[in-house]
């Protein structure tokens, strides 16, 4: 296939498993990180419409199954990760972390805290109406700019994505470039201890320093956790697999976490397909156990090896 000119880097049959925090997965057809705005819209709009775009981030979130992934995947870079305050309003750009959005914001006395401690970028936290401890994307989000699949630029206002537990309705084929966030005022220093205090809260019960793409299903109770006295554990998704005597539990080189038994791990070289079935098993076993559906958190994307003939 012969792609458009661009002033970035486009790299054909390019391998993912690189730029995913679980380090697996296939090559996409191609990965396109455009030099700026005007490349990324360039390029869409002269791309033939019939090839899909996929929207990456840094991976934070993501399986790439073994046999890689049918289409170009759109990862912005240095150009969109800007962070501009204006009075209570943040415009963080789609490639900015979702920490140094919460960062920047709290020496600007603003209170964008929830943000430090999900990991990923603003593109991802948005799409996937990221949250924690009560507070979510939905509730500061005033609205985002896109590239769509034709390579127009769009401002879309919070309201039309339809944030819900840990889904947005974000038309396919657009790319996220920025987002605009209402932030309330707060005393610098208080912000900033109490990121420090989430940190630590975080750190000491999740295995941060392990090779994971972070929750791996999402709460069968439909919220993420508050921290409060009053938020009780009965379902969330780690008692369930937990109660279901997954903790722990391997296949391959996949393991689930033994510190939190909803992170899944790529303890040693794991495939996509070891941390996936892994994955399946405790679905299974937690339905057989409490009756409960768990919905998958991380995002799943590509051929398996049964697809693509490895």
């Amino acid at each position: 296939m012969t792609y458009p000119e661009v002033r970035g880097t486009l790299t054909e049959n390019r391998s993912l498993a690189d730029l995913t925090w679980l380090r697996v997965g296939g090559p996409a057809d191609a990965l396109f990180q455009p030099a700026d705005l005007d490349d990324l819209r360039a390029f869409l709009a002269a791309l033939d419409t019939a090839v899909p775009v996929f929207p990456m981030g840094v991976g934070s979130n993501l399986i790439v199954r073994d046999g890689g992934l049918r289409a170009v995947v759109v990862r912005l870079g240095r150009g969109f990760n800007g962070i501009d305050i204006d009075g209570d309003r943040v415009h963080a750009g789609a490639a900015a972390l979702d920490a140094h959005v919460a960062r920047k914001a709290a020496q600007a006395g603003r209170d964008l805290t929830f943000l430090r401690t999900i990991p990923g970028s603003i593109g991802g936290a948005v799409a996937m109406n990221a949250g924690c401890y009560g507070s979510y994307v939905a509730d500061r989000l005033e609205e985002v700019q896109a590239v769509t699949r034709t390579g127009d630029l769009v401002t879309i206002p919070a309201a039309d994505l339809k944030l819900a537990y840990r889904s947005s309705a974000i038309p396919p084929g657009h790319v996220l470039t920025r987002a605009t966030f209402r932030a309330d005022a707060g005393d610098p220093q208080a912000l900033e201890q109490r990121m420090a205090d989430q940190l630590a809260r975080r750190d000491g019960s999740q295995p941060t320093k392990d090779r994971s793409a972070g929750s791996t299903f999402r709460n069968p109770a439909g919220f993420s956790s508050t921290g409060r006295a009053d938020d009780s554990q009965e379902l969330k998704a780690w008692k369930v697999i937990d109660d279901a005597g997954m903790r722990g539990a391997t296949r391959g080189g996949a393991i689930m976490s033994p510190k939190h038994p909803n992170f899944l791990v790529n303890q040693n070289n794991a495939t996509a397909a070891d941390l996936e079935r892994l994955g399946e098993e405790v679905r299974k076993r937690v339905f057989e156990t409490s009756g409960l559906t768990l919905e998958w958190e991380i995002m799943r994307v590509g051929d398996g090896p049964d697809q693509s003939g490895e």
